[in-house]
């Protein structure tokens, strides 16, 4: 099997300082891509980074929230010439009944997991399209295909991931920009950790697997999507490693 899958493809991979995101953003580098890595946490990327760079990757990389979306598409165009692949990882996660929920944390949940997906793609696809090469790859949840008790914001934001990248993948496929999503089940990411354990415990007995995901058991689903030729007729699809939590 060829382990360069990814040879001289330029990409951009968002929340890539830890969780998927860095598992991703390692895959890609062992799998020769060029590397624009963002985040929020300028010390966890860094971390990343220097994982990428010493598995054989060239690497830049952007700090800040969801505005630095533009930023980080523009600055990979700079460092190497164009943009091939997008991963819209960023995102965040906390916990709450609707009820008790304030206004506040659902804004907050669908700028972080909803808005920066739409604003990192729109930035991208031009390039794509220009080219007439590209992959945009969105990480979803498969709580956004069945809901999550004490996560309705988390669901939504998801669930809206799922519908813009379908519709994406409508509008781009002709230019022969192919856009998907990943819907992981629970992985054991730092994302987690703020999620109540009673709510962790009741999640893991309830898959047919029996446990969390490992992040790198996620990263090879990204790499074949992005891959050519083995991702080339995956359009506006949603892949599911979930461990059994959603079967399609």
């Amino acid at each position: 099997m060829n382990d360069r899958l990814l040879n001289g493809r330029r990409a951009v991979v968002t929340g890539a300082g830890s969780g998927i995101g860095a598992a991703i953003a390692l895959a890609y580098a062992r799998a020769g891509a060029d590397l624009l890595l963002a985040d929020i946490d300028r010390a966890r990327l860094d971390d990343t980074a220097r994982r990428c760079r010493e598995a054989g990757g060239r690497v830049e990389t952007a700090v800040g929230d969801e505005a630095v979306a533009n930023q980080a598409i523009d600055a990979c165009v700079a460092a190497f010439g164009g943009i091939d692949i997008l991963v819209n990882n960023a995102g965040m996660l906390t916990q709450s009944r609707c009820a008790d929920m304030p206004t506040a944390m659902w804004d907050d949940m669908l700028r972080v997991d909803l808005r920066s997906v739409f604003l990192c793609a729109r930035r991208a696809v031009a390039h794509m399209a220009a080219q007439r090469w590209g992959r945009v790859i969105n990480v979803a949840s498969q709580l956004g295909i069945k809901g999550g008790v004490e996560l309705c914001h988390y669901a939504a934001a998801k669930a809206g991931v799922i519908g813009f990248t379908k519709s994406l993948a409508l509008e781009m496929a002709p230019a022969n920009v192919l856009v998907n999503a990943i819907a992981p089940g629970p992985i054991a990411t730092p994302l987690v950790d703020g999620i109540s354990a009673d709510w962790k415990r009741a999640k893991e007995a309830s898959l047919p697997l029996g446990r969390f995901g490992r992040v790198e058991e996620v990263a090879p689903t990204a790499v074949l999507l992005a891959s050519d030729p083995g991702g080339n007729l995956y359009v506006g699809q949603t892949l599911g490693p979930n461990s059994g939590d959603v079967m399609p």
